[in-house]
């Protein structure tokens, strides 16, 4: 395997070397549950199924791990001003955001731990830490502990800060802290916060800071040292940062790579719901656009370059996948499904490219090209390799019209099956027209059917239809 990556820690593109031949771990930083997911964050998951998907097609066998924040200062003030158990907001999330994921066919990841349920091993790192002289219990009687930034030399490594430079960690108030650059590793239990928000601690009641969750089940399901840490950008600094301080302090090697997505924002600004400018999976249907079509659209774009959300480019990307799915329908109905076959090189070459999603589209258009021309000329042959090849690129991307994921059951194969028996009957008074030489009665069954979304194509075969439009 040639895969490069970009690691932010080197600020380079590296040959992918895993620790252990033919085992990569993986740990995604995932959300804090204080609110329902935004499209911002469901680009994380995509971006990181498709490493997943790169791996496991290389023979790799991968443990993921992606955490789940459900105690956090947000989530609290979330359970005051809705008079909820934090435990209850966090959860009603948790199932949103797993849901969202299954519709954009993101693999479930091998475990998907909760913070509040490593509690324990938080306790044995910061004991650690402390043993060691990289934190300390605050001597104020609030039971805070904080790691000590100026006991660590290397901090500011990976985002590239100076530690002069840096601003106090706001994470905390700064009483009881040695240098307001220190950030907590345990909150004391406030007065004002909800009752059930703390764990018995030897340093007090209290809970996890947000930094140490993450050391601590990285350590828990992927050992001392694992391959490759995924996040946000926004997460170099200062939750990454801090977990590199308080992981390598505790006798941690920790992450061999750190690989950072781009963010989603709109109009330039970072989308959140704080912002107002939050939107989801049900806004995205309101436009007329599909999760496997959203999907594409996170795909289309490099993991590392940031996109600006438009309407606009989110329908172009819509329109451009309909147009392969088109390919894939019509190859299907001339030669059978098949099974996916070889990866051409050229996306193999953009793939192991520090994933280069735009450059191996670049490829699969190409394909499609070929495939259509193809099935104009007749070419069975062609169209059935064309179409094994389009299908194993399209199931790297997780996008596959053919894939269980998109197809689905139940009442979705029941309304396929109604608009199938309509379209027939649309169809069939379409040729009675034209049969009987009425041009007009058949071209206004052609336009009211292409305003329903259904492109008809006349072919020697006699008329298609497919959903959206044609090349």
């Amino acid at each position: 395997m040639t895969l490069r990556l970009y690691d932010t820690a080197t600020r380079s593109v590296r040959d992918f070397v895993p620790r252990e031949a033919s085992k990569v771990g993986v740990y995604l930083c995932g959300l804090t549950l204080q609110a329902p997911p935004h499209i911002g964050h469901l680009r994380s998951g995509v971006n990181y199924d498709v490493l997943r998907r790169w791996l496991l097609a290389n023979g790799f066998e991968v443990r993921f791990i992606r955490n789940l924040t459900d105690i956090d200062d947000k989530i609290l003030v979330k359970a005051q001003e809705q008079g909820r158990p934090f435990w209850s907001i966090a959860y009603a999330n948790e199932l949103i955001l797993a849901q969202s994921y299954r519709a954009l066919n993101v693999l479930p990841p091998t475990y998907e731990p909760r913070a509040t349920g490593h509690v324990p091993e938080m306790h044995e790192l910061i004991a650690t830490l402390i043993e060691t002289g990289h934190a300390y219990p605050a001597t104020d009687g609030s039971g805070d502990v904080y790691f000590d930034v100026a006991s660590w030399p290397a901090y500011g490594s990976l985002s590239g800060q100076v530690p002069e430079d840096m601003l106090p960690a706001g994470d905390t108030p700064d009483r009881g802290k040695r240098d307001p650059r220190d950030f907590a590793l345990w909150k004391g239990a406030k007065p004002d916060e909800p009752a059930d928000a703390y764990w018995p601690s030897p340093w007090g009641r209290g809970r996890p800071g947000w930094h140490i969750e993450c050391s601590a089940m990285c350590w828990r399901y992927l050992g001392p040292e694992f391959d490759i840490h995924g996040g946000g950008l926004d997460l170099t600094f200062p939750h990454h940062e801090n977990e590199i301080a308080q992981s390598q302090a505790a006798g941690l090697p920790f992450a061999r790579y750190w690989v950072h997505h781009g963010l989603l924002s709109i109009a330039g600004a970072k989308m959140g719901k704080s912002a107002g400018n939050a939107l989801d999976l049900a806004y995205v249907a309101e436009l007329g656009v599909r999760p496997v079509e959203l999907r594409y659209y996170y795909a289309a774009a490099h993991y590392r370059s940031r996109i600006d959300y438009s309407e606009d480019a989110l329908r172009e990307a819509a329109v451009a996948y309909r147009r392969i799915e088109g390919f894939v329908q019509r190859a299907v109905e001339r030669v059978g499904a098949g099974q996916l076959g070889e990866l051409p090189a050229g996306f193999v070459a953009a793939m192991d490219d520090d994933l280069n999603t735009s450059a191996a589209l670049a490829v699969l258009h190409e394909a499609v090209r070929d495939g259509n021309t193809a099935l104009a000329a007749g070419d069975d042959v062609t169209v059935r390799t064309t179409l094994a090849a389009t299908r194993a690129m399209l199931d790297i991307l997780g996008v596959d019209p053919l894939d269980p994921a998109w197809t689905g059951g139940g009442r979705a194969d029941d309304l396929r099956g109604v608009v199938d028996s309509l379209v027939a009957l649309a169809l069939e008074q379409r040729a009675q027209a034209r049969g009987r030489k009425d041009w007009a009665a058949a071209d206004a069954v052609r336009d009211q059917l292409k305003q329903a979304g259904v492109v008809v194509e006349d072919t020697p075969q006699g008329p298609r239809w497919t959903i959206g439009e044609q090349d």
